[in-house]
């Protein structure tokens, strides 16, 4: 049977795009189900939907022959001792250990960043952007924060990898990288300001073909939230 992988509207659900990114860049086979956010209520679709197969009634859930797994965290190591062979996570036990605690600082930090900044793959926010980079000390010192986490980890990368491609944070592909994917995508959409080598790497993950995947099928959906969307009026479609 099929991997499951539950998750929400793809537009914005930043935690479900960390796992499957993961899997569809890892080549990890599985199946789709899109539970869509129409609220977060105890009564709402979404919940209903949930209940009884992730007992927090949250997305993402990776489930393995009726086995669910929930949180990203968990998830990442799941499909890593499950998958052995895709090297999920760097083989040197030292670099292991720090890709594991640069995903942990994203699973517990840069709260600022995520609040003002919610992600929204279809928008286009510049303007609201320099608004919140202007008024919010705490974001600007999440952006210094994951500024100087990349920048250490590019750094101690090689120019090139052996098959001529620019390194992610830890050289090739790895949970890391998917899980920095959402941020990525914010720092697209509000347009905050960084410097020109964190700035590719952006452009090197948006471009990795499990992100360009993602991204295709977020701008398809034309589902927009308001609940999801306090900053912005309901586009005209035509």
């Amino acid at each position: 049977m099929a991997l499951q992988l539950y998750i929400g509207n793809k537009n914005y659900s930043s935690w479900s795009m960390r796992p499957w990114v993961l899997m569809r860049q890892a080549g990890i086979d599985f199946e789709e189900v899109m539970v869509r956010f129409d609220s977060f209520e105890a009564d709402s679709t979404f919940k209903k939907t949930l209940q009884g197969i992730n007992p927090v009634g949250k997305v993402p859930v990776l489930v393995d022959d009726g086995f669910a797994v929930w949180d990203t965290l968990a998830i990442a190591e799941y499909l890593a001792e499950r998958f052995p062979d895709r090297q999920l996570w760097p083989s040197d036990p030292r670099q292991r250990a720090r890709a594991r605690s640069v995903c942990a600082e994203m699973h517990s930090g840069f709260g600022a960043l995520r609040s003002h900044c919610p992600m929204n793959i279809e928008a286009s926010l510049p303007d609201i952007g320099r608004l919140i980079w202007r008024d919010q000390g705490a974001v600007r010192a999440d952006v210094a924060r994951l500024s100087e986490l990349w920048q250490d980890l590019l750094s101690a990368q090689p120019e090139r990898l052996s098959d001529g491609s620019q390194p992610l944070l830890f050289g090739a592909f790895s949970i890391a990288d998917a899980y920095y994917a959402p941020i990525c995508m914010r720092l697209r959409t509000y347009g905050l300001p960084l410097s020109v080598p964190l700035q590719a790497y952006v452009e090197r993950v948006t471009a990795l073909p499990g992100v360009q995947a993602w991204i295709r099928d977020a701008l398809a959906e034309h589902d927009f939230l308001d609940f999801e969307e306090p900053y912005r009026v309901r586009p005209n479609r035509g």
